[in-house]
């Protein structure tokens, strides 16, 4: 009987254990999961910005939250290295509009999928510590009224991972352009 691929992958991460291969690698992960409205996961979304050092590497499709928006400009003033990649059709938004445009008046670089398929991505990656994923938008009105779920890893193999990908995003000039309006 032949299973999903990534069924045993999230099945033994979840049990703190990676299995790329036949044989299970014990990780040291741990696994914070928030539920959006109940757990607000904004707030603790920028309470992790609030305590990054070194970087703050941000793929998400929607950036609204005024709250997100302050933490980001507030951690790059602390010579904290950020970066945004978002959806170039979420720019039709007003709302996603001003949030980007702040963050890059601030002197935080953005850039935008060139490619026709939407950037839907929902990870952010800090400090080669800690990562986050999930279904969890950065905007206000997801975390109060929808139902969301943002999940905080720290593990610096995981996270290692999630940087590369975020970095080959970053670096791909083919699907990704820099942001200037």
């Amino acid at each position: 009987m032949s299973r999903p691929t990534s069924f045993p992958l999230i099945a033994l991460i979840v049990a703190g254990c990676v299995s790329l291969t036949q044989v299970p690698v014990c990780a040291s992960a741990a696994i914070e999961v928030y539920y959006a409205p109940e757990d607000h996961p904004i707030e603790r979304v920028v309470h992790l910005y609030d305590r990054a050092t070194r970087y703050i590497y941000v793929s998400v499709y929607a950036l609204t939250a005024p709250s997100v928006v302050k933490a980001l400009v507030e951690a790059k003033r602390r010579g904290v290295d950020v970066r945004v990649i978002t959806d170039r059709e979420r720019l039709n938004d007003p709302k996603q509009q001003s949030a980007v445009n702040t963050l890059r008046l601030a002197g935080v670089p953005i850039r935008i999928n060139r490619h026709d398929a939407l950037m839907h991505l929902k990870q952010v990656v800090i400090d080669d510590v800690i990562n986050t994923s999930g279904s969890a938008n950065h905007t206000t009105s997801g975390n109060r009224y929808n139902d969301e779920r943002l999940d905080i890893i720290t593990d610096a193999r995981l996270t290692a991972k999630a940087r590369e990908k975020f970095l080959a995003m970053w670096n791909d000039h083919e699907r990704f352009v820099v942001w200037t309006e």
